[in-house]
């Protein structure tokens, strides 16, 4: 048997593999994991809704829930390539596209809330607000961006843009970071003094920095450098197994003359 025939072999056997680990509508446990998951803020808002357990001003409640979630799945979409250089596990960036769409989502049932729910369309209320209100048009321009994204994720813009569109989706970055500005403007805190509800904006914006290092170059390929030499070094740490035929000539020994 050939060499490319053992590789097409192999091939083969990995993909009937692949298929067997493959769950319900072709989905894998931890696929259906993340998606529930991603699901949950707006049953809870539904649920919360019905039994009446949202705050005094039930439409800023909803309206931040919205947001935080946006926030919170935006992050873990940025996480998944750094997870997988991490990690080594190909099979988490699966979970990018659906993560960032989840997102624009929630940023939409945000900004549906904002301007629909609260201010009923009306432009003659809105406008003044965006204009005192610097945050908001730093929040609308990262749901722009998010926008675009969303809309051109589908794989015949990707096929028709070429390297056009990996150039185009490093944009989510920039969303990121609009969105911690956006979040810790909106809660009022003061990150130089250490005033107001600051944990929470300072710890996304501590995470999004992390992740924008882990995606340079030079530090992407360090990190799978060293944990590629981490495995390497357990495979020659690994004692070797005891030849259990101690009387049989081992491979590589040379045959002894008689």
């Amino acid at each position: 048997m050939t060499s490319m025939e053992q590789t097409a072999r192999e091939r083969t056997a990995e993909r009937v593999k692949r298929k067997k680990r493959v769950g319900f509508l072709g989905l894998a446990w931890w696929q259906w994991a993340a998606h529930l998951l991603a699901w949950a803020p707006l049953a809870l808002l539904a649920y919360d809704t019905v039994t009446g357990g949202l705050t005094v001003n039930p439409i800023q409640d909803a309206t931040q829930r919205m947001g935080r979630a946006a926030i919170l799945l935006l992050t873990c979409s940025l996480a998944v390539t750094p997870v997988q250089i991490l990690t080594g596990l190909r099979q988490v960036q699966k979970l990018a596209r659906p993560l960032g769409l989840y997102a624009f989502m929630y940023a939409l049932i945000h900004l549906f809330l904002y301007t629909g729910v609260d201010y009923g369309f009306d432009l003659t209320l809105l406008i003044p607000d965006v204009i005192d209100k610097k945050f908001v048009y730093i929040g609308f321009s990262a749901f722009l961006i998010l926008l675009v994204l969303a809309v051109t994720s589908f794989r015949w813009w990707m096929k028709h843009l070429g390297k056009r569109w990996k150039m185009l989706h490093r944009l989510v970055y920039a969303a990121g970071v609009l969105v911690v500005i956006h979040y810790a403007m909106a809660v009022k805190g003061d990150a130089l003094r250490l005033r107001g509800n600051i944990l929470l904006p300072i710890l996304y914006g501590l995470v999004m920095a992390l992740l924008l290092v882990l995606r340079i170059p030079q530090v992407r390929k360090w990190v799978v450098a060293v944990r590629r030499g981490e495995i390497r070094g357990r495979e020659e740490k690994r004692p070797s197994s005891p030849n259990p035929f101690p009387h049989e000539r081992g491979e590589g020994e040379p045959e002894k003359e008689i």
